[in-house]
């Protein structure tokens, strides 16, 4: 493995981690509607940055640790195909937007883990 493909798998799944939690973050903007007080635009914005939080959360635990990045976020997008699957929103279509990136990142993490040896020297 040479010096770009090396950097590539390292940083691939944190950068993609983080658009990610950008990307979910978004929908979070819904709650700013005229006539509603501020406290309770601040209580609805915090519940709804919770899945963001858990992302960096676990982005967070991942970044030297790499399995457990891969483990938690398959979990996580697992867990979010089977709790979405009998909602009225559910269509493959909005289910792969997230679930997909979640399984994505988490296999680079779990191939980050694999050659951990030959990305980080020493490590």
């Amino acid at each position: 493995m040479n010096g770009p493909s090396k950097r590539l798998l390292f940083w691939a799944p944190r950068v993609l981690c983080v658009a990610f939690a950008a990307f979910i973050a978004v929908f979070a903007l819904d709650v700013f509607q005229e006539g509603v007080p501020v406290g309770q635009v601040a209580l609805a914005l915090l519940v709804h940055l919770l899945p963001t939080l858990l992302v960096l959360l676990v982005l967070a635990l991942s970044w030297r640790r790499e399995w457990i990045g891969g483990a938690l976020f398959i979990v996580l997008g697992v867990l979010y195909l089977l709790w979405a699957r009998n909602r009225p929103f559910f269509g493959w279509a909005a289910a792969l937007a997230i679930a997909a990136p979640l399984l994505i990142v988490g296999l680079l993490f779990l191939l980050n883990w694999r050659y951990r040896a030959q990305l980080r020297p020493g490590a």
